[in-house]
């Protein structure tokens, strides 16, 4: 469904002497890093890079830096870094498409087939005794496919078949959000969402319960039917293009979403709703960029969500909390979310500089590297298991550069051979369902963001 300004007449025609192919090379993959946001790529670079080092436990393996954990935690540095990407560019991407069915498209073609790859290939590889994929998809198959299918799982009170993935979940309901303000023409009001989650974290802390719906087995099997129908639900009416059908399926999404980071998600409270607050002032300064929001309002949303980060950190973050959140103190989480807004802000204020072309290059394989790094290191624990432990410094620098080395490698394969394939396949995709199910004329529902053209955004990784 594609979207018109409010009070618009819908957009003429493209002249006849602009040509197809240029239009069509901006958008190819394989387009140069200028027609690329680059500090976001490097930014990517940086949160994939520390996610993969916190799993491969970096910190402890250099001399007197075994401390420094449990002051700030290296992964959920990494996977907040990833979140305020996410949340600067998603809906960007969404209102200069203003075309719900093209967003969803895309981004099906964008995840899925890499996190397909990545589990098959882990299942056929890695020995059940050293296998990544956790065992609940072996004891309840189906319902373990059915959740992570819908990329639900986390909130659904089903484990990821391999435990990165949880931030995908949270990156999906994200999406859900986006939309359903979108088809509202509610999307301008990011400043207000970001302080009403922020609000909610701050007010209700652990109060909100840790899946409320999903208290056993069977309990969960019904959660995972439902949530299906009410996604096959949505799906089809998006499918149709028709605006009043996809109205309905983006606010089916926004609400499904809403009803289980309420009353049904896999961590506390307070970091679940912190994670849309951060989400969504990622995009508050995506519209204060582009002059689509006052400076006033924009620092004050942005300022109070850092403060909130930190501070429900040190209220809430303690105790039984610590299991749920995966971080060692609250010092951890606290400074960890600081220093990912700081390292944000600090490469937004940069952004008309040029960034090392390794670290953009790092963060265009970022999302590889982020399914990829864990079953690569089950498998060097594997392969190492029979073999004396590597000692010394000189041993474990090698251990990680070799790491490091192989993640690379082979995320750059998945990239070329997974991710560009597939991303090129949803463009054609999308052009073919507009060829044989076109789309209604534009309604004004709401306005396209002015800006320059991002790039196809890449999904959070998590840690």
């Amino acid at each position: 469904m594609k979207l018109a300004k409010p009070g618009s007449a819908p957009k003429p025609p493209p002249e006849p002497s602009k040509s197809p192919k240029s239009s069509k090379s901006s958008k190819s993959p394989g387009s140069p890093a200028s027609a690329r946001l680059g500090w976001l790529d490097a930014l990517r670079g940086i949160a994939a890079l520390a996610v993969a080092m916190h799993h491969f436990g970096l910190l402890g393996k250099i001399p007197h830096a075994g401390g420094v954990p449990r002051h700030l935690d290296l992964g959920f540095f990494g996977v907040m870094l990833f979140f305020l990407v996410s949340g600067y560019i998603i809906p960007a991407s969404l209102e200069r498409r203003g075309d719900v069915r093209a967003f969803w498209t895309g981004r099906l073609f964008r995840i899925y087939p890499a996190v397909a790859v990545t589990v098959v290939a882990s299942l056929l590889v890695l020995p059940r005794s050293g296998q990544i994929v956790q065992s609940f998809p072996f004891d309840h198959p189906v319902l373990s496919l059915a959740a992570n299918g819908l990329l639900l799982q986390d909130l659904l009170g089903v484990p990821s078949t391999i435990g990165v993935m949880w931030s995908l979940t949270y990156e999906m309901v994200f999406y859900y959000f986006v939309c359903a303000l979108f088809v509202r023409g509610w999307h301008r009001h990011s400043a207000p969402i970001a302080v009403g989650f922020a609000s909610v974290a701050l007010v209700l802390g652990t109060w909100l319960p840790i899946g409320g719906i999903s208290v056993d087995l069977a309990a969960t099997g019904r959660l995972v039917a439902a949530a299906g129908i009410v996604v096959l639900m949505a799906a089809a009416c998006i499918a149709t293009a028709r605006p009043d059908l996809t109205r309905w399926g983006a606010l089916l999404l926004g609400g499904l979403g809403l009803v289980l980071i309420t009353v049904n998600s896999r961590t506390t409270g307070f970091e679940t709703m912190l994670i849309f607050a951060t989400m969504f002032a990622g995009t508050v300064l995506y519209r204060l960029e582009h002059g689509l929001l006052d400076r006033l309002p924009a620092l004050l949303c942005c300022g109070f969500v850092i403060v909130t980060g930190v501070t429900v950190g040190y209220l809430y973050n303690r105790d039984t909390a610590l299991w749920h959140t995966w971080t060692p103190s609250w010092e951890s989480f606290s400074s960890a979310y600081l220093a990912a807004w700081a390292l944000f802000a600090a490469a937004m204020l940069l952004r008309r500089r040029r960034f090392p072309r390794w670290l953009g290059g790092l963060g265009t394989i970022s999302f590889s590297v982020y399914l990829l790094h864990g079953p690569l290191m089950y498998f060097l624990g594997w392969k190492l298991r029979n073999h004396p432990p590597i000692v010394g410094p000189k041993g474990q620098a090698a251990l990680t550069l070799g790491y490091l080395a192989a993640v690379v490698v082979l995320s750059w394969l998945s990239y070329r051979l997974v991710e560009i394939p597939f991303q090129n396949l949803g463009r054609r995709a999308v052009r073919a369902l507009d060829r044989r199910f076109p789309a209604p004329a534009p309604t004004p529902l709401a306005a396209a963001a002015p800006g320059p053209r991002v790039p196809e955004p890449e999904p959070a990784a998590g840690v």
